[in-house]
């Protein structure tokens, strides 16, 4: 056993003493078989790495220029000149809006169309003026023919106040003595006058009283009265685009704020990381940091990139949208301009109080002013309607002067006295059968038949003369003449004016109705734009407290970094984290701001808060 273990133990010994030289002669050996070998593979390696080093150069080079050209592209934008640029604060997009917006100019000339429907209802009372000149010719076989002309003028009025109407005229005719509408010929035959023509004048007034039905309220009446009443409809439908108009303007002036806003956090965070990839591209070139972490960075970099993109592509959604509002033109020069907003988002601790604007609501919601000003419609058309079933008793008047002259012939004087039988036997029967008589009694001897004498009344003086005389005679206390008398229709079971009005009474229940929908739904609308305001009141501390703590956290996160305790995957981590956290306090400020442009909408307090005037409709009275 002694024997067996020293042997082991020599064993033992040469090998620890053989291992010991083997690495020296492995050694040799490997260098001296293969030192070209060695050298080459060194030198080949060297190369390399120098290859490396210089497309690594080149990489950085091109990838810096690569960034390059992306980060002016980033901000290029479709259609529109970035350095033509136009400042713009909130009023001004206001004041341009009113100006220019399309849809308020649509509601606009709704009010003045309702105008002039007003004034062509109006119309009705306006005075009517005529006048009907007519000259004619009448004759038939074996008569001579005879001339006429007439000249008639007119004045026609409706009275609004009682619904009356008024009719006056003035009437001239001159009318030959055989004509059929000489009428005055048969009284004035009596009178000794040459003339063949007949002067007649007509001077008087017609006047149409409702005494009962159509007295109080009448259909024009009704018209008018309603369309007061959808004047004023449609300035509210007005005044309710307006503020619809200038809340929407608000929230697109504040997000393009944010679009802007959002942008240039966005391209911080980007050039964040294109400072740590200089900063790693300097670690790789010293030997420090592996060529991996530039693949890393740049990855982020990329989707930086993108979010850029992004939010330069949404600053023009928003500023297009914009302009939508501002320009009437699709044409006009701005639309190549960019929008630069020099208004801030505003921040106040003021709590709003429900109860004073749900009073501001009740009050000032143009679509409540429209459904009162429908509940008066409708008690108009009650009234009307309630009228309509009553009996008609209408007063009827006239009061006229007429005046007659025959002409200027000549005439015989009074006291004259002519034969009772006279002129020519060849036109006259009775001289042809006297004339017989007489030469018969001359043949036997007797004396001749002497006509008896008459006496001829003289044509009076005030009826000698032509249309100046029928004139002066309107004047003679002769002339007048007057009539009264009443109109009286009772319509059996009237059942149209009935239907009519019991239609009425059920729009009445249906205005109400909806009355108090609507009074329901504009108390919800006040009561979530106020939930609103609060809510992004406390969204700003909460994202300010978020933002604030983020940015602590990128420093530790930062000097953590730079003495090598963190990774590059961490600091992204916390600078991505500070991007969010802004984005959320600049979102939590423009939503603060387009929730009080909505709480101003919902009490309808646009025009008070923004110092706008809006002119009334046309006032007829």
């Amino acid at each position: 056993m002694k024997i067996i273990r020293l042997f082991a133990f020599c064993g033992s010994f040469f090998a620890f003493l053989f291992s010991f030289h083997t690495p020296e002669v492995s050694a040799q050996t490997q260098k001296n078989l293969v030192p070209k070998i060695a050298e080459n593979t060194v030198e080949k390696k060297e190369e390399v790495a120098t290859s490396d080093d210089k497309k690594s150069s080149e990489n950085i080079e091109k990838t810096n220029n690569t960034y390059s050209n992306d980060y002016l592209n980033a901000f290029s934008r479709v259609g529109v000149k970035t350095g033509q640029t136009l400042p713009l604060s909130l009023n001004e997009a206001i004041r341009k809006a009113l100006e220019n917006n399309n849809d308020i100019e649509v509601a606009r000339t709704d009010v003045r169309f309702q105008e002039t429907r007003l004034r062509s209802l109006l119309g009705t009372y306006d005075p009517v003026f005529s006048v009907t000149p007519t000259l004619s010719r009448s004759s038939s076989t074996g008569s001579n023919g005879s001339n006429d002309f007439r000249l008639n003028a007119g004045f026609d009025k409706f009275i609004e106040r009682g619904g009356g109407r008024i009719n006056s005229f003035f009437n001239n005719s001159q009318t030959g003595r055989n004509s059929q509408n000489n009428t005055s010929f048969n009284q004035t035959s009596a009178f000794g006058s040459s003339s063949s023509t007949t002067y007649i004048s007509n001077l008087g007034v017609n006047y149409t009283q409702p005494l009962f039905r159509d007295f109080r309220i009448d259909n024009t009446r009704r018209q008018i009265k309603i369309q007061r009443k959808r004047l004023q409809q449609s300035d509210a439908d007005f005044r309710r685009q307006t503020i619809e108009v200038i809340g929407q303007v608000q929230r697109s002036y504040w997000d393009l704020v944010f679009s802007l806003r959002d942008q240039q956090n966005r391209l911080a965070n980007l050039n964040l990381a294109r400072e740590n990839l200089r900063q790693v591209e300097a670690k790789i070139t010293a030997g420090v940091a592996a060529p991996l972490a530039r693949a890393e960075i740049a990855t982020e970099l990329a989707n930086r990139e993108s979010d850029v993109l992004l939010a330069t592509q949404q600053v023009s959604v928003t500023e297009n949208t914009l302009k939508t509002l501002l320009l009437r033109d699709p044409n006009a020069p701005e639309w190549t301009q960019s929008l630069v907003p020099t208004d801030k988002p505003g921040y106040s601790d003021d709590p709003i109080i429900v109860e004073d604007a749900i009073k501001d609501a009740v009050d000032n919601r143009p679509e409540l002013s429209r459904l009162r000003l429908e509940r008066e419609i409708n008690a108009i058309d009650i009234d009307y309607f309630k009228n309509q079933t009553k009996p008609r008793i209408d007063l009827n008047s006239t009061f006229s002067l007429g005046g007659l002259s025959l002409g200027g012939g000549q005439t015989v004087p009074a006291g004259t006295t002519i034969p009772l039988i006279s002129g020519n036997q060849n036109t006259n029967a009775d001289v042809l059968l006297l004339s017989g008589l007489n030469e018969a009694r001359r043949q036997i001897g007797l004396p001749d038949i002497t006509p008896s004498q008459i006496a001829v009344q003289g044509l009076p003086d005030y009826l000698n003369g032509g249309t100046s005389q029928s004139l002066r005679n309107l004047f003679r206390t002769d002339a007048p003449n007057y009539s009264v008398g009443v109109t009286i229709q009772f319509p059996f079971r009237n059942r149209t004016a009935e239907a009519n009005l019991v239609g009425a009474r059920i729009q009445q229940e249906q205005v109400a109705a909806q009355t108090r929908r609507q009074e329901q739904t504009v108390i919800a609308e006040v009561r979530n734009a106020v939930q609103a305001v609060e809510t992004s009141r406390l969204r700003v501390l909460t994202a300010r407290r978020a933002r604030s703590n983020a940015e602590i956290q990128l420093e530790g996160e930062r000097k953590l970094f730079e003495v090598g305790r963190s990774t590059t995957f961490l600091l992204f981590q916390r600078e991505n984290a500070l991007t969010n956290a802004r984005n959320a306090e600049i979102r939590a400020e423009t939503d603060y701001n387009k929730s009080l442009s909505d709480l101003q909408r919902t009490t309808s307090t646009t025009f008070r808060l923004n110092n706008i005037e809006v002119e009334s409709p046309m006032n007829d009275k």
